[in-house]
């Protein structure tokens, strides 16, 4: 029986290799289209890849011909949706957005638009490499939100829309994070700055107000003397606004600490001012 299936199997196979062969060399449009749609709709069924690029290369191959005619509207959005289904990301996102431009009417314009979105959310990278493709996501999702406020793919959107805004804060922090893990305080206190300006409800909010004072700290403390002063002012100055927004918070004995020496150094230099006077 498992040998007569395996028969069966090759025999199907067989004969679709040969009609699709035998198809794809004529001429005549029509049974291009119809074996194109019949594969493309086997493909998302079975989920079947092969099928599915076997429909594409139909699909490409007749739309110069049907341009202007209503199966080109069925053709572009099919081969969009087929790019899509087989994983290929960066095309489904460009055909979609094609398909958007040139059938903005089209029923199936709300599927476009919000698939075309989703194809540059699946091609955005991990946080630490460049974020180009996240970007452009973000604005395609955004898009898709204030065109459909009501549609179908909304509460889908708008997650997706808050992780990849996620992922963008995760890096500016981390960048700024590493200036400081790295001794380039000047750098990272204008990062830090900046962005809690840029994302005033951050979910690492309280390491950047102490991290921006860690900062300003170990500058200060590293400054030629004529510097340190007014630097270690600025750094209390840091302490104090950490302190104030996180009286209970995570670094708040290693902040206190930092604090006590700065006052200390602070007391050191003033009576050594008045000494010298």
């Amino acid at each position: 029986m498992r040998q007569l299936i395996y028969i069966l199997f090759a025999f199907v196979l067989l004969t679709s290799c040969s009609e699709y062969q035998k198809v794809l060399k004529q001429k005549d449009i029509k049974p291009k289209f119809d074996l194109a749609n019949r594969f493309y709709e086997e493909g998302l069924k079975e989920n079947k890849n092969r099928k599915l690029t076997r429909a594409i290369k139909l699909y490409e191959q007749i739309l110069p011909t049907l341009q202007g005619k209503p199966q080109a509207e069925i053709i572009q959005f099919n081969t969009a949706n087929a790019y899509y289904t087989v994983g290929d990301y960066l095309l489904s996102g460009y055909k979609f957005e094609r398909f958007t431009k040139a059938y903005p009417t089209s029923q199936k314009a709300e599927e476009a638009v919000f698939k075309s979105a989703e194809s540059y959310y699946h091609e955005s990278p991990r946080y630490s490499l460049d974020q180009i493709d996240t970007k452009k996501a973000i604005n395609k999702l955004q898009l898709y939100i204030n065109e459909y406020p009501d549609g179908q793919y909304f509460d889908e959107a708008n997650e997706k829309l808050q992780e990849l805004r996620f992922k963008l804060e995760k890096k500016y922090y981390e960048i700024a994070k590493q200036y400081h893990h790295t001794y380039r305080y000047k750098a990272a206190i204008s990062d830090f700055n900046n962005y809690l300006v840029k994302y005033p409800g951050s979910a690492f909010k309280e390491q950047t107000y102490f991290y921006r004072f860690e900062s300003a700290y170990l500058l200060a403390i590293n400054s030629f003397i004529n510097l340190m002063k007014d630097r270690l002012e600025t750094a209390l100055s840091y302490f104090e606004d950490y302190k104030e927004r996180y009286p209970e918070g995570e670094f708040l004995d290693q902040a206190q600490d930092y604090a006590n020496d700065i006052n200390l150094r602070i007391k050191k230099m003033e009576t050594n001012n008045t000494e010298q006077q």
